[in-house]
C-alpha cells in the first residue's frame, strides 16, 4: 500500500477501541496485514473488485451483495472504496456487534461455544434445531477440529460478512410496538426472519395493540384535555390544567372525560395492520431482501406505511376530534355523529386537516427515529459489554425521549390539524385553509399559540409509556411469546 493509506490511522484507530494499548496495537498489526493481502492492486484503497479477489485468495467466498454491503457500510467519504482507516473503523465496529453475539450464545460464559449452546440460543430466537444441525455449523467454523468455537475462530469466519441484522439487537430494541403515546406516527418495528416464520410478528402486534388500548383509556381524560385546549384555548380564554378538568366534570359528568376515547381505541387494529402489511410491501418494493433496513429506508418506508394507513382510517380521526369536542346530548353515539357529519357537512368533512396530517407524519417518524437510533448506538457503543439487552429501563427511557423529540417537532401541524378537523362547515361561510389557519395563530396568538395543549400532551407521556410497556409484556407472556 501507499505510505499515505498506512500513515494516515496510525494512532487513530487504537484508541477508540476502549482496550489495553497493546490489545489495540495488536488488532490494528492484525488489521493491517489483512488490510495489505486484500489490497490486491496495491492501491491503498480496497474496492469490491479487492475484496472478492482478495477474499477469494484467503478462501472466503462472499456474495457481490455481501462486498456491497461492507463496502457501503464502511465508506464514510462516499467514494466507492475503503482506505485504511475505513477499513479500521468498519471492523473494529463490526467486532463488537460479533463480541455482543458471541456472549450471548456462550450460556455457559467459558469462552467457547458448543452445539447444545447453538440450539439453546435458536430456540431462544423461536427456531427448533437438531444437535447433527447445530453440528454442522460448528464444523464450518471450527478450525482445529475440538467442536467448539473459541473467540478467535467465531470473528475469523464471521469477518468481512456483513451483519446489521444481529437478531438480538432487534429482539431487544423493539420500539414502536411496545410504545403508545396516543399518536401511531413511528416506523414499525424490525422483526428477526425467525418471529416471522414462526408468527411470533403477529403475537407482537397484538400484545402492542392491547397494551395502546388499555394506555390510551387510562390517559384519556389528558387526551381529551389537550384537544380541547388546542381548539379553545387562547389569549383571551386561558385554560389551565385543573380550570379544563373542572369544566368538564361540571358540563358532563366524570364519564364526560372518557369522550372520544373509545373510537380512539377502535383505530388501534386497522392502522397497526395496514401499517404494518404496507411496511412489509414497500420493503420488498426497495428491493432489499437484508434482514434489517438502513436508517434512511426505514424512514422512507415507515413513512409511507404511515401515510397509507393514516389515508386509510382518517374519517376515525376526524370523528375522535369531534367526538372528544362534543357537548353533553350532540350525539347519542359515533354513528349518530358521523350521520351527522355526512348529512350537514358532506363527505369532504371526513377529510378535513389531511395535510397537516400527512406532513407531520416526515418529521415525527424522522426526528422519533433518528434520536432513537441514536440514543440506542451510544448506549450499545459505551455499555454493551455482555449483552445487547439495555434493561427495562433504558429501553423506556430511549422510547420516551425520542418520541418526545417527535411529537415537539411536528406538534404545530397536529395543533392545526385538530382546529380544521373541529371547524363544522357553515354553508356559505369560506373553507379553512392550513396555510390561513397558521397565520391567524401567529397574529393574534404569536408562536406560543401553536403550542397549546402541549402540558397536558406530555403529562400523558410517561404514565401511557409505562402502562403500554406493562400491558405490554404481560400480554405476550399470555400468548406465548418467548419472553427473553
Amino acid at each position: 500500500p501507499t505510505p499515505g493509506a498506512e500513515g494516515g490511522s496510525g494512532g487513530g484507530s487504537a484508541g477508540p477501541c476502549g482496550r489495553p494499548a497493546c490489545e489495540a496495537s495488536e488488532q490494528e498489526r492484525r488489521l493491517r496485514a489483512l488490510f495489505q493481502k486484500l489490497d490486491v492492486n496495491r492501491d491503498g484503497a480496497l474496492c469490491i473488485h479487492d475484496l472478492a479477489e482478495g477474499l477469494g485468495r484467503l478462501g472466503l467466498h462472499r456474495t457481490e451483495l455481501d462486498l456491497l454491503k461492507i463496502v457501503k457500510a464502511g465508506d464514510k467519504d462516499l467514494d466507492g472504496q475503503l482506505d485504511f482507516e475505513e477499513f479500521v473503523h468498519y471492523l473494529q465496529d463490526h467486532e463488537k456487534k460479533l463480541r455482543l453475539v458471541f456472549k450471548s450464545l456462550d450460556k455457559k460464559n467459558d469462552g467457547r461455544i458448543d452445539a447444545q449452546e447453538i440450539v439453546q440460543s435458536l430456540r431462544d430466537l423461536g427456531v427448533k434445531i437438531s444437535e447433527q444441525q447445530a453440528e454442522k455449523i460448528l464444523k464450518s467454523m471450527d478450525k482445529n477440529g475440538t467442536m467448539t468455537i473459541d473467540w478467535n475462530e467465531w470473528r475469523d469466519y464471521h469477518l468481512l460478512h456483513p451483519v446489521e441484522n444481529i437478531p438480538e439487537i432487534i429482539l431487544y430494541w423493539k420500539h414502536s410496538t411496545i410504545f403508545d403515546v396516543g399518536e401511531n406516527l413511528t416506523v414499525p418495528d424490525e422483526f428477526t426472519v425467525e418471529e416471522r416464520q414462526t408468527g411470533m410478528w403477529w403475537r407482537h402486534l397484538v400484545a402492542g395493540g392491547g397494551a395502546g388500548a388499555v394506555s390510551r383509556t387510562c390517559t384519556a381524560p389528558l387526551d381529551r384535555l389537550k384537544v380541547l385546549m388546542q381548539v379553545h384555548a387562547s389569549r383571551s380564554n386561558n385554560m389551565c390544567i385543573i380550570g379544563g378538568f373542572t369544566q368538564m366534570i361540571r358540563e358532563g359528568g366524570t364519564r364526560s372525560l372518557w369522550r372520544g376515547n373509545g373510537i380512539n381505541v377502535l383505530k388501534i387494529a386497522p392502522e397497526s395492520a395496514i401499517k404494518f402489511m404496507a411496511y412489509e410491501q414497500i420493503k420488498r418494493f426497495i428491493g432489499t431482501d437484508q434482514e434489517m433496513l438502513r436508517i434512511h429506508e426505514r424512514l422512507l418506508a415507515g413513512s409511507l406505511a404511515g401515510a397509507i394507513a393514516q389515508s386509510s382510517i382518517y374519517p376515525m380521526e376526524v370523528l375522535k376530534t369531534r367526538m372528544a369536542l362534543r357537548k353533553t346530548g350532540q350525539y347519542s353515539g359515533m354513528l349518530d355523529c358521523a350521520k351527522n357529519i355526512l348529512s350537514k357537512e358532506g363527505m369532504a368533512a371526513f377529510y378535513k386537516g389531511y395535510i397537516p396530517n400527512m406532513l407531520g407524519i416526515i418529521p415525527y417518524a424522522g426526528i422519533d427515529l433518528a434520536v432513537y437510533e441514536t440514543l440506542k448506538n451510544a448506549w450499545l457503543q459505551r455499555y454493551a459489554v455482555n449483552s445487547a439487552d439495555p434493561g427495562v429501563f433504558v429501553l423506556l427511557a430511549c422510547g420516551t425521549i425520542s418520541s418526545t423529540c417527535g411529537q415537539l417537532a411536528s406538534y404545530p401541524l397536529a395543533l392545526v390539524r385538530t382546529r380544521m378537523q373541529a371547524q363544522a362547515s357553515v354553508e356559505g361561510a369560506p373553507e379553512v385553509t392550513m396555510r390561513g389557519l397558521f397565520k391567524h395563530i401567529l397574529k393574534t396568538e404569536g408562536a406560543f399559540g401553536l403550542y397549546r395543549g402541549l402540558a397536558p400532551n406530555f403529562m400523558k407521556v410517561i404514565p401511557a409509556v409505562s402502562i403500554s410497556y406493562v400491558v405490554y409484556e404481560n400480554l405476550k407472556m399470555t400468548l406465548g411469546v418467548q419472553s427473553r
